[in-house]
């Protein structure tokens, strides 16, 4: 296709994306399912020209933006006191799949070079939390299960691209040592951890500097890419280097960013976001449509690899419940031979873990990056495709009704007793917002000049100590740019004492971004009112 065309079937597409979403919120589906079977149902529609790309474009175009998107929202303090179990999912449940996998692979197909049966391991291996969290934020879980979850896909991306990397390097150059596989890993573990703080510090060293609100959201979309194409120069892990600087900007994103840069940037990187994850779901219909047309039609590809496909998908599934099951009931012996104690395993929890394994864009996008010279590579994207089609709709379409059969959703699961209450902290705020007042209210004489703020501080306060929703006042024109500089402190000072309690521990990350969007809602209002003409 000409690039004229080429332009026009990307618009057809974001269009195809839309009526799919729709389609599959009126209908109660999966979103991924929908765009799964959309982009094969056009990819086969008559007259569509064949899509080709380069493996290595699809990573680096989808893989960083879609890594920063987890590790900018992770819990930090969460994530650090289940480090030891987020790595057991992350790092072992992996290596395992992907051996399991690659055993069930080469005894099915012993054709197959044990290579490119790991690299089909190393494909489907890592899960996709994507589909978990819209089914976790509406049901209420405990908190150790939902921060297990979200911060094993933080780094199980990472495990699953060395090992298919290490994998088909073996393949394709016929050399490979155990040894040296696993030196070469913690290096370009540890070298992608030492770029990705480089380059999160240094980000958040220039976003300080800069005024502009678009410069500043143009500097933090850029910053995902950065961080990845910075880590693959330097010959480390880009996907490491991608999630820990994710991981460093989101912890400061509450100081650097203004109400506006915050509101802006987050609806415009949900919108990208969004477009990313659609595309990489229609562009494996085209690669399917690649693999049926090469085996000779449909027929013929489901003789040719629907026994291995099942067993694929059948070793996928099975190996998460078998280490899910086998660490859970380890960590208290293991605890004890270092001195310490962890928490007894509840079969419940463990098999939700062990159900929460749904495949998604990593997946797609790691099986799109295949070589074409890679044995076994038509078998590698129809399993991709069956892989996160199957766990998407049976294991993401029903994760609500598990959590609720068994009866997890009845565990207090976003309160913690060293966590202030929301009310406990509202009160807080409110009292740091009113002493900022108190303190701008009288001028140099001692005379009150905003009593209509001080009264308004002070309501809010006493109405927050008794749990209760602030309400607003209407104040009058005179003296409008001082009164909106107070109201402006008010904020501030707010915001201050929001993140303090938030790095002193004493409230949730999910605290501080209610009240971090309550806060910027109240400074863009009041900003906007300070500059409004006065007819």
């Amino acid at each position: 296709m000409s690039s004229t065309e080429t332009f026009k079937f990307i618009l057809i597409l974001l269009v195809a994306l839309l009526v799919l979403e729709l389609i599959a919120r009126r209908l109660r589906l999966p979103t991924a399912a929908a765009l799964l079977a959309g982009g094969v149902g056009i990819a086969f529609l008559p007259g569509i020209p064949p899509v080709t790309f380069d493996p290595e474009l699809v990573l680096i175009v989808f893989l960083p933006p879609l890594l920063q998107d987890g590790a900018f929202y992770t819990v930090w303090s969460d994530f650090r006191r289940y480090l030891g179990g987020i790595l057991w999912l992350a790092v072992g449940a992996v290596i395992f799949t992907t051996f399991v996998v690659g055993a069930v692979a080469h005894a099915v197909v012993p054709s197959l070079p044990w290579g490119a049966c790991f690299a089909l391991g190393a494909v489907v291996s890592p899960p996709d939390a994507v589909a978990a969290k819209a089914v976790l934020s509406k049901v209420r879980l405990p908190r150790r299960l939902n921060v297990l979850l979200e911060g094993e896909s933080l780094l199980n991306d990472a495990t699953g691209l060395v090992l298919f990397r290490f994998a088909t390097a073996a393949v394709l150059t016929g050399a490979f040592s155990l040894q040296d596989a696993v030196f070469s890993f913690a290096g370009l573990a540890l070298g992608g951890v030492a770029v990705g703080f480089a380059v999160g510090h240094a980000l958040v060293f220039a976003l300080r500097h800069i005024r502009d609100v678009f410069l500043v959201i143009i500097a933090s979309c850029l910053s995902p890419w950065a961080a990845y194409i910075g880590g693959e120069a330097l010959h480390v892990s880009g996907v490491i280097a991608t999630v820990t600087a994710g991981i460093i900007f989101g912890w400061y994103q509450h100081d650097v960013f203004s109400a506006h840069v915050r509101i802006r940037s987050t609806a415009f990187w949900k919108v990208m976001i969004f477009l990313l994850e659609a595309l990489v779901f229609i562009l494996i219909g085209f690669s399917l449509r690649g693999v049926v047309e090469r085996l000779g039609g449909l027929g013929n590809a489901v003789e040719a690899l629907g026994l291995p496909i099942l067993a694929v998908l059948g070793a996928v599934i099975a190996s998460r419940f078998v280490w899910v099951y086998a660490t859970d009931y380890l960590r208290v012996p293991l605890a004890r031979l270092v001195g310490r104690t962890a928490p007894p395993p509840t079969p419940r929890g463990s098999f939700l873990l062990g159900w929460a394994g749904m495949r998604g864009v990593v997946t797609l996008a790691i099986a799109l990056s295949l070589p074409e010279a890679m044995p076994g590579r038509d078998l590698t994207i129809a399993a991709a495709f069956v892989v996160i089609l199957v766990t998407v709709v049976v294991q993401g379409g029903t994760m609500g009704w598990v959590i609720r059969f068994l009866g997890l959703d009845r565990v207090a699961a976003h309160t913690h007793d060293h966590h202030l209450t929301e009310g406990q902290a509202s009160a807080l705020i409110d009292k740091a917002q009113l002493d900022a007042v108190r303190a701008r209210a009288y001028d140099v004489d001692g005379r009150l000049v905003h009593p209509r703020l001080l009264e308004q501080y002070t309501y809010r306060l006493s109405v927050a100590e008794r749990y209760a929703a602030a309400s607003r006042e209407v104040v009058d024109a005179s003296g409008r740019t001082a009164h909106y500089d107070v109201i402006l402190a008010a904020i501030a000072a707010g915001r201050v004492e929001m993140l303090r309690l938030h790095r002193s521990g004493q409230i949730h990350d999910d605290l501080l971004h209610y009240f971090e969007r309550d806060l910027d809602l109240q400074q863009i209002e009041a900003e906007n009112d300070r500059e409004a003409p006065q007819v």
